[in-house]
């Protein structure tokens, strides 16, 4: 046992030692802790709570480890024996046990965490508290809940407690999106990269939550997007923390949302808890935000500088970004139009990736050029959706997957090149059954609502077999097959949905048989 050296740690961290004071306490409680579980209790990163072991003499049992029952007297004058104050909806959990241990299976069968997108798992208590403080805080009957990113699946947890609201959800992760779908729970899925765009269908939300990558480029887009999906008088609620040795990174991501013009509402410290990010003590505070008028002109502003760097981990993180991969890429076709980061010197017009997808291109072009970035594969099926092009080179810098759910469009092959792999998209000719035929169609419209295309192109179908079909009569076939459909193009549909299409549009078919 070093008391001195305890002391010393103590003294060194002054008003802010009720952190090691707290560890130390529970220490001396007689539990067995594991250091995981002692950061995460603790609000204090693994470097601050691994000085403090290396003070004390500990008895081991595996992984864990207490302070020896003898050797408590000795610290009895320097614990924090009062825990820390409770956040405002802590007392409400033992109401909800039934929530809690449904997230708890929920979140132990989601799918695994991607470190490329700095996915972190809150703990289920964490994400049922957040679903217990929205409701506490605002009046959630026929509200609109927007999930910016949803690792986390915060959206289960507030249909589960407020099956009142409505809750829609924007993920770059399809897994994530399907995973949702799965549980019927009534939650809104749309696909989007948020260095892309936030699709039409996810704005005008009343509130927003997000849990982005803790940088200040990844915290200053999320919470970008978030006050797009909400109205003026919305609320932004934001998970972010950083080590108590790091009062500078916060600072630069604190600096990221004053330049925002948002007005803080609210900060409850350490309210988030993780299993994992050890180096923030496996905790965050959560932010509540509020915009103001100059909050829109910000945002733009912001969003005009947008960076496709914004993680911690991965090919699209702060620390890997070199801007040298434009220049390497070499076309093995002449495309009519390009689309992404190309060389300067090339004479074609060029479209930004984000624009692309916003909106249909004006011109028509028979063969168009993409360059995807590394880290953002998972857009490809959607800027291959953007476009009727005979042909789409695509320049890819990273892993992908061949976009099956696209196979009534395209034939695919692959190449290589010096910069990378090149797929290479056909364009098949049109197909001649019913079904295809509104597939096809429903696939080429890729910025129209799907639900609208598929509408038309049923009633053309009935019309072909001599059978009078409403758009009334369409639409409620549609809302049986597909309910999901409704004010969603396909550049915003989950991958599991653009799959399922063609079974759903059989089913309104079958009808008219």
């Amino acid at each position: 046992m070093n008391r001195d050296g305890v002391e010393r740690l103590l003294g060194a961290a002054g008003v802010d030692g009720r952190r090691l004071r707290h560890a130390l306490a529970l220490l001396c409680d007689g539990r067995w802790w594991s250091l995981a579980d002692l950061v995460r209790e603790t609000a204090t990163s693994r470097r601050t709570i691994e000085e403090l072991l290396r003070e004390l003499e500990t008895e081991r049992e595996g992984g864990r480890f207490r302070v020896p029952p003898a050797h408590w007297p000795s610290f009895q004058d320097l614990l924090a024996m009062t825990p820390p104050p409770e956040d405002p909806v802590h007392h409400l959990l033992p109401h909800y046990q039934p929530a809690l241990e449904r997230l708890r299976e929920l979140i132990a069968k989601a799918p695994p965490a991607r470190q490329a997108l700095d996915h972190v798992s809150a703990t289920p208590e964490t994400v049922l508290r957040r679903a217990l403080l929205l409701g506490a805080r605002f009046w959630l009957p026929g509200g609109r809940l927007l999930c910016v990113g949803d690792h986390d699946l915060t959206s289960l947890a507030v249909k589960l407690v407020h099956p009142e609201a409505e809750v829609t959800v924007v993920d770059v992760d399809d897994r994530i999106l399907a995973y949702i779908d799965e549980q019927d729970l009534g939650v809104r899925t749309r696909w989007a990269d948020l260095r892309l765009g936030l699709p039409a269908s996810a704005r005008g939300h009343d509130l927003a939550l997000t849990d982005p990558p803790y940088t200040p480029e990844g915290v200053g887009l999320f919470v970008a997007r978030a006050l797009e999906g909400v109205g003026e008088d919305g609320r932004v609620l934001l998970a972010y923390g950083a080590s108590e040795r790091t009062p500078a990174l916060a600072l630069k991501v604190q600096n990221a949302l004053s330049a925002l013009n948002v007005t803080y509402e609210a900060i409850y410290p350490d309210f988030n808890r993780y299993f994992g990010a050890e180096a923030i003590g496996s905790a965050a505070d959560l932010y509540i935000l509020r915009p103001t008028t100059r909050t829109a002109p910000a945002v733009q502003s912001r969003l005009s500088q947008l960076t496709t760097a914004i993680y911690t981990h991965g090919p699209q993180s702060v620390e890997s970004a070199t801007g040298e991969a434009a220049e390497e890429r070499h076309l093995t076709a002449e495309p009519d139009l390009l689309v992404g980061d190309w060389p300067a010197d090339l004479p074609q017009p060029r479209v930004k990736l984000g624009t692309w997808l916003a909106k249909p291109y004006a011109a028509s072009v028979e063969r168009v050029a993409i360059a995807v970035p590394p880290g953002l594969e998972a857009a490809l099926p959607r800027l291959l959706l953007a476009t009727r092009a005979a042909q789409v080179e695509v320049h890819l810098e990273g892993p992908y997957e061949t976009p099956s759910a696209l196979d009534p469009v395209y034939t695919f092959t692959t190449s290589e090149t010096r910069s990378g792999p090149v797929l290479t998209a056909t364009r098949r000719p049109r197909p001649e059954t019913p079904a295809a035929q509104i597939l096809r169609r429903i696939l080429d419209t890729g910025h129209a609502k799907l639900a609208n295309t598929w509408r038309e192109a049923l009633i053309a179908a009935a019309a072909a077999r001599d059978i009078r079909l409403t758009k009334n009569e369409a639409r409620t076939l549609i809302r049986q097959a597909a309910p999901w459909s409704a004010d969603l193009p396909p550049l915003d549909t989950p991958l599991h949905h653009l799959k399922a299409l063609p079974t759903a549009i059989d089913a309104t078919l079958s009808p008219l048989t």
